[in-house]
This record gives structure tokens, C-alpha cells and sequence, in this order.
């Protein structure tokens, strides 16, 4: 066993030990893989979303220098035909990347110094098969005269591939260094000479040049293209409804903090690291606060891209907004406009994206708050305050203070984005989300529902266990509140909401758009 070659079975058999969510499956994907034209893999996903615990898993079921069968025996790969065929039977390359950028500073001669240490494990692995080779052999040249010498071909795993390019962030020499690194390695007849399987992990994709990817040759499994793979990237609903049975915790609370990541084709994925936290803890909270990509959120979010200041209100009062993520070249230094940061934003986790209409959103409670911090970073002072306000406003509601809620949206309207400067209803009806964002805590949220005889602006409907009356609200633009609650009665909207809930509060709003004021109605139905 080696620093770096056949490391064993210990990391993936200390995961094992907890609370474990099997997601073996993965491993009869990469065996499909195995010494054709597909072996090259890379496997993308945000931070604390299960990347290196797969990486470990996949080290210690080829690794031929352990025994794993037990650590496999009652998960879901051992019942796949291709499991005995390829349980601890290679040789097994392992890089964390994150090492080399935590150990070595000098992004100069990192390319360098991973070849070297790699090289020396390799010697003292293999000391019969390279004795005699030169020390400016290449790796690729080093690792061949290996797999010929023994006739065994090697499974190389990669975690954080892209932890170089994000470490050493604007530094285009270290990035060119390290990508033709890869490229030596991994493309080529040698490589598939050498290896059997190649499995890298990260966040972002393989960078682009030209619109292609550095290795073309890769098969690339992201957060916008998961190809297949979107029930390995997160916990799906299931998972985490049969974590809750077992824990007695409470599933619609996680639903609220950790659900929301709509990937491929799996319409509803949880952040697994917040969900483990969340039982270990036996409470949800924000477990996202303090991680790594909190600087980059704000500075990206601060970016003076038309629109982009507009686009991020308007997701945080719960609307979506479209994004092109084709043309991001994979590199968090170059971002040029406002979809290149939707597109980072998507690949760190802080929004969530519907492939069918080409839309991002704001998933979760939990990544909404770091969404909040970061206005408030950026000193966004007019909207931190409407969200700060907006527990005095839903409590004003619930109170039937109707004039304390115009005063309140008066204060919204204060801020100056194009998207508060009131033109028509939908801008009215993104001000009016965004000051009660506080309502989250205890509502659903749900903008145009289909009820009664038409669309009601805004339904809050109340959360599970939560004792308050459900909301109907109805908005107009230069007209009177009374007409917008005669609206809710006429066209029944009450009707759909009766079915879910208890009393109902009836909230007509309109804006006076010359005398730059609202006003406001509220009606109590008991039921």
C-alpha cells in the first residue's frame, strides 16, 4: 500500500460505519466503461454532495490490494453481474487534488511535484519495472512500462480534479500547465494502453477551449447534464423520507431546508451532507454557512452585469429566471456576463436547474439564507431590509393591520432596480413576494395558481403542523384593493386553497402608480 497507489478499502469502510445511503449502483455504470472508447469518466457536482465519498468507494472495490467483498455484501451492487468480475482486481491510482493545493503553495511547479510524488510511489510499488527507466521519463511513459511489464492495467481515480483551477483562480499559466498535464495523460493510444478505467470527480467540467472540452475524450456527468446519473448526485426523495422514518425526523422540514435541486430528470434531490448533518444534529439548520464558495457567491452576485442584480431579487422572491449555459468555458476566472454566472452559481450548488424550460432558481431555505447574506454583502441595503422587515409585515397580515402592510410595501418599493419600479402587475407581484420572504418559514409559496375560475397572484398555503390561516392574495395596478378581494370571491380562489387548509385570509393590494403608494384590504373567511 502507497501514499497514492492502492491506498485500500479504509476510507470508503469509515463512511460505512454511519448512517450510509447506498449508491453502489455507480459502480456498475464505470464497469460498463472498462476497457472500451468510454473508460474515461469525469463526474461533476457541487461541494458536499457525495464526491469524495464515491471516489473511495469505487478505490476500495477495485483496489486488488484489499478484500472488500463484506463491505459490499448487502448493498445494492452485489446483486449486478458484473460484480464479481471486477471486485479488487486492479491496481489502483488515487489523487486528491485538494492535497496538493493545501501541501504546496507554488503553483509553479505543482504539475511538477504531483509527477514526481506519484513517480516515487510508483518505484516503490513497482521497483523491478522501473529501476532501469530515465528520470525525465514522461508519467504516461513511466505508467506504460508498468502495465506492460505486468500485464495489469490500472483504474486511476481523481478526486477535485478541478481544485488546481479553482486554488490558483486567474492564473491561466498554472491552469495550461495542469490541463496539458491531463491531456499527456489521458488522450492518446498510451492511455488506453495503461489504464482500464479513469474516474475523476469535481465541480466544474473539464475546461473549454475553443468550445470544446481539453478531453474530448471524457464522457462529462454535470449538475446541468447529468446524462443518467442524477439519482447518484444527491439523496432523492425516498432516501431521505426513509432517513426521516428511522431518525423520527421530520420530512417536511427537510423538504423546506435541503429539497429543491432539480437535476435531469430527477425533479426533487437533496443536499446529502446538510441532510446527514441535519439528523446527526437532530435539527435543521443552514449547514452551508462557512463553506469555501461563500466569497465567490457574493462576488459573482456583485457583478455589474445588466440585469443580473434584477435576476437575483426577482429568484429570491421566488421566481425563476432563463440562463444559456452553453457558452461557460468552465473556468470560475472567466465570467463574462450574466449567464457564465448563473451557470458557476449552478455548478456550486447555489441554484438548482430545470433542463426542460432553460431556467435556475433558488432551490432551498438553506441556500436561500446564503443567497441573503450575500445581498447583504454587497450592501444591497434597500433589499436586506424589505427581507428584514418581512416578519413584521406577514405579522401585520395575519393581524388584519391593513395598513400597516401599504406602509411596508411602500418601503419595498423604495428600492431603486428596475424590477421594483412598478410597471405592471408581474413586477408588483415580485416586490410583494420578496417583502413577505419571511412567510417561507411557514408557507408555500405559489405564484399564478390555478383555482376557482382563474389564476390567484400569490397562494401561501401553511406547512405542515403550522397553526396560521392560508393567504390568497390578489394585486392590482392602478385601480382600488376592493376590487382585487370582489376578484378572489367572484372567481372563487378560495375554492382549491379550502381543500388544504383551515381560515383564509383574503389580502387585496394595489399600487397607485401617480401617487407612488399601495393600499390594502384583508378579509377573514372561517371555515
Amino acid at each position: 500500500m502507497g501514499t497514492y497507489i492502492n491506498i485500500g478499502n479504509e476510507g470508503f469502510r469509515y463512511d460505512r460505519k454511519g448512517e450510509y445511503v447506498d449508491k453502489s449502483g455507480l459502480i456498475r455504470v464505470i464497469n460498463s466503461t472498462l476497457f472500451s472508447k468510454n473508460l474515461f469518466t469525469c463526474v461533476t457536482r457541487c461541494r458536499r454532495f457525495g464526491k469524495s465519498m464515491a471516489a473511495k468507494m469505487l478505490c476500495a472495490y477495485y483496489d486488488h490490494s484489499c478484500d472488500s467483498r463484506e463491505l459490499f455484501a448487502d448493498l445494492e451492487i452485489a446483486g449486478d453481474p458484473s460484480f464479481e468480475q471486477h471486485l479488487n482486481k486492479y491496481p489502483v491510482i488515487y489523487l486528491d487534488m485538494t492535497y496538493f493545493t493545501t501541501d504546496h503553495d507554488d503553483s509553479k511547479n505543482i504539475v511538477e511535484r504531483i509527477t514526481t510524488e506519484l513517480k516515487n510511489d510508483l518505484s516503490e510499488t513497482y521497483p523491478e519495472s522501473t529501476n532501469k527507466l530515465k528520470e525525465d521519463i514522461s508519467l504516461i511513459d513511466f505508467l506504460l512500462t508498468i502495465a506492460t511489464a505486468t500485464g495489469e492495467k490500472f483504474i486511476m481515480i481523481i478526486d477535485e480534479w478541478d481544485a488546481i483551477c479553482r486554488e490558483f483562480l486567474g492564473n491561466q499559466e498554472a491552469m495550461k500547465n495542469y490541463v496539458d498535464w491531463l491531456r499527456l495523460l489521458f488522450k492518446g493510444n498510451k492511455s488506453e494502453r495503461v489504464f482500464a478505467g479513469v474516474y475523476m470527480t469535481g465541480i466544474l467540467p473539464i475546461k473549454k477551449y475553443n468550445t470544446q472540452s481539453a478531453l474530448n475524450n471524457f464522457w462529462q456527468y454535470t449538475m446541468v447534464q447529468p446524462m443518467g446519473l442524477e439519482s447518484y448526485f444527491g439523496f432523492t426523495r425516498e432516501e431521505v423520507h426513509s432517513l426521516c422514518q428511522r431518525h423520527g425526523m421530520d420530512f417536511d422540514e427537510m423538504v423546506k431546508w435541503y429539497d429543491g435541486y432539480q437535476i435531469g430528470n430527477q425533479p426533487s434531490m437533496f443536499n446529502p451532507s446538510s441532510v446527514m448533518k441535519a439528523i446527526a444534529s437532530k435539527s435543521c439548520d443552514n449547514f452551508w454557512a462557512g463553506t469555501g464558495a461563500f466569497d465567490a457567491i457574493a462576488n459573482y452576485i456583485g457583478m455589474n452585469y445588466e440585469g443580473l442584480k434584477d435576476d437575483v431579487i426577482y429568484m429570491l422572491s421566488g421566481g425563476r429566471c432563463q440562463v444559456d449555459t452553453t457558452g461557460f468555458d468552465n473556468d470560475m476566472a472567466e465570467v463574462n456576463n450574466k449567464n457564465d454566472v448563473f451557470t458557476v452559481l449552478l455548478h456550486l450548488g447555489y441554484l438548482s436547474y430545470d433542463k426542460n424550460e432553460d431556467e435556475c432558481y433558488i432551490p432551498n431555505r438553506e441556500v436561500s439564507g446564503e443567497m441573503v447574506n450575500a445581498v447583504r454583502r454587497n450592501n444591497w441595503k434597500q433589499v436586506a431590509d424589505a427581507i428584514d422587515n418581512s416578519k413584521k409585515l406577514l405579522n401585520a397580515t395575519l393581524h388584519g393591520d391593513a395598513q400597516t402592510v401599504a406602509a411596508g410595501l411602500d418601503n419595498v418599493h423604495e428600492d431603486s432596480t428596475s424590477i421594483l419600479s412598478y410597471n405592471d402587475e408581474n413586477s408588483l407581484s415580485c416586490a410583494v413576494t420578496l417583502a413577505y420572504y419571511y412567510a417561507k418559514n411557514d408557507y408555500i409559496l405559489c405564484r399564478e395558481l390555478a383555482t376557482g375560475k382563474g389564476f390567484a397572484d400569490i397562494v401561501m398555503l401553511p406547512r405542515k403542523n403550522v397553526d396560521k390561516p392560508a393567504l390568497v392574495v390578489e394585486l392590482k395596478y392602478d385601480k382600488d384593493a376592493d376590487t382585487a378581494i370582489r376578484q378572489i370571491h367572484e372567481k372563487r380562489y378560495t375554492g382549491l386553497v379550502s381543500e388544504f387548509t383551515g381560515d383564509i385570509l383574503l389580502v387585496g393590494i394595489n399600487y397607485d402608480k401617480s401617487q407612488k403608494k399601495h393600499n390594502c384590504v384583508i378579509e377573514r373567511i372561517r371555515l
